[in-house]
C-alpha cells in the first residue's frame, strides 16, 4: 500500500502587493548614493536608510503589482 501524501497548507499568492516608490527617478538617485554609503548594499540597514531618505526627500510609494 503507497504512503499517502500530506496537502500542502500554503496557498501561493499569484500577485503579493508590495510598495512601489512613485517617483522613479528620486529613489534611483537615492538609491545610488545609498550605495557609495555602505560597503553592503543589500542590508538591513542600507535599505532602512534607502526607504528614511526617499521619504525625507518627498518620495512615496502606492501598494500594487510591478509592471
Amino acid at each position: 500500500m503507497p504512503a499517502k501524501r500530506k496537502r500542502s497548507t500554503k496557498r501561493r499568492k499569484s500577485a503579493a502587493k508590495k510598495p512601489i516608490p512613485t517617483n522613479k527617478r528620486l529613489y534611483a538617485t537615492v538609491k545610488a548614493a545609498t550605495k557609495r554609503k555602505f560597503k553592503v548594499y543589500p542590508s538591513a540597514y542600507a535599505n532602512a536608510y534607502l526607504v528614511k531618505e526617499y521619504k525625507k526627500r518627498g518620495g512615496k510609494y502606492r501598494m500594487g503589482v510591478k509592471k
